[in-house]
C-alpha cells in the first residue's frame, strides 16, 4: 500500500485546526492511514480538570473504531505550527494496540516503525498467553 505522507500531514493539520486547547494553547492534530485505505484523524480536547484532557491520538483511535475498525498502517502528528510532533509514551502504547506490525510513523528524526518508537511493547498478544489463559489450576 502506497503511503501519501503529504496527504496525511494535511489531514493532521486539518484536524489540529479543530483542537480544543484553551488551557495549554498547544493544539495537536493526528492522521493515520488504515489498512483498508481510509484516513482517520483526531485532535486534542482539553478539560478544565487537566488530567481529563484527550490527546489527538485518542480521538484518532476513537474515529478508527467508530468508522469500521481496522489496523493503522502509517501515522502523522502535527503541532499548532504544522511541525511534526512525536506521540508521547502513552499515545505510542495506544497506537501500538491498533497498528499493524511495522506501522510507520513520521517522527522528528524521520520515518520509523512502531516497534522502533516503542520497543518491547506490551500488547494484545501478550494477554493471549498471559495468566488469564493459564490452565494449571
Amino acid at each position: 500500500m502506497e503511503i501519501n505522507w503529504e496527504e496525511l500531514k494535511l489531514k493532521a493539520i486539518e484536524a489540529m485546526k479543530n483542537a480544543y486547547a484553551p488551557y495549554s494553547h498547544f493544539p495537536v492534530g493526528a492522521a493515520a492511514l488504515v489498512d483498508d485505505g481510509r484516513i482517520v484523524s483526531g485532535c486534542n480536547v482539553e478539560n478544565a480538570s487537566y488530567g481529563l484532557g484527550l490527546c489527538a491520538e485518542c480521538g484518532l483511535v476513537s474515529n478508527l473504531n467508530m468508522t469500521g475498525g481496522g489496523k493503522l498502517v502509517a501515522f502523522y502528528c502535527v503541532d499548532g505550527n504544522n511541525n511534526v510532533l512525536m506521540p508521547c509514551g502513552r499515545c505510542r502504547q495506544l497506537l501500538f494496540e491498533f497498528s499493524q506490525p511495522g506501522m510507520l510513523l513520521q517522527t522528528v528524526s524521520g520515518i520509523k516503525t512502531i516497534e522502533e518508537v516503542l520497543p518491547d511493547a506490551f500488547g494484545p498478544r501478550d494477554l493471549e498467553t498471559g495468566f488469564g489463559n493459564d490452565k494449571r489450576g
